[in-house]
């Protein structure tokens, strides 16, 4: 399920909308700009569009935030490593990525998803287990931004790390100990690793680091939520990568 207008929104524009989306559901009697314009593209790709109660739609997008439009659509495509990687070889990029160790809450991912897309981040990693996968939270919370950026998903973590490192990406994680992250050079092929909400990143992850940043606080809490500490490190990466 995708639901909420801008993730909407961004699902219908995308190329492949026709072969993605399967009904659009519009909750009955509700009528604004969002919903005249869902209801323009979808006539003009041959969507089907059924009108539902409020009701409906709460159950659909599990009583979410729908804004009174759902999607229902085909599974997310996950995209394979070695193709990431291939594509921007072809396309003379260097590799610029998030890795999410065993993060749990959607919206943070969603979140990160977000910020990621707006500073140039060109690929997502995250494991298969005990993580947080694509889901309808995360797909309203990005507010489209899936619908751009390639996300990987892998069996071993620590495996993936390795191969990135011998392929001359630069692995950077967060910890309380660590380069002040204004000092981030983030120039080249990078990677950098968002532990889990609680418990950081895992030890054996953490072993495969090349560099730890930190974030100086100087208030009573000595951590950030997940998504604003991601935030944070990736516009210094896009300071970082911009300048000369």
């Amino acid at each position: 399920m995708i639901f909420g207008k801008h993730a909407t929104l961004a699902v219908l524009r995308a190329q492949n909308a026709p072969q993605k989306v399967n009904k659009i559901f519009l909750q009955h009697g509700l009528h604004n700009d969002a919903m005249t314009e869902v209801v323009q593209i979808a006539r003009q790709q041959h969507l089907v569009i059924q009108d539902a109660p409020k009701t409906k739609l709460d159950d659909l997008a599990d009583n979410g935030n729908h804004q009174g439009i759902v999607l229902t659509v085909t599974p997310f495509a996950y995209t394979e490593l070695s193709d990431l990687l291939q594509l921007l070889q072809n396309k003379q990029e260097l590799p610029f990525f998030v890795i999410l160790d065993n993060l749990n809450d959607p919206h943070n991912f969603g979140s990160i998803l977000r910020t990621a897309d707006a500073v140039g981040v060109n690929g997502i990693i995250i494991p298969k287990r005990r993580s947080v996968g694509v889901t309808s939270v995360v797909a309203k919370t990005s507010t489209g931004a899936i619908e751009h950026l390639p996300i990987v998903r892998v069996t071993n973590l620590v495996q993936t790390i390795k191969e990135l490192k011998e392929r001359g990406i630069w692995i950077f994680g967060t910890d309380m100990q660590g380069t002040d992250y204004q000092k981030w050079n983030a120039k080249g092929a990078v990677a950098l690793v968002i532990g889990n909400e609680g418990k950081g990143l895992s030890p054996l992850v953490k072993k495969q680091v090349d560099q730890m940043l930190t974030i100086p606080m100087v208030g009573h809490v000595q951590s950030l939520n997940a998504s604003v500490a991601a935030g944070v490190l990736l516009y210094q990466a896009l300071r970082s990568r911009s300048t000369n």
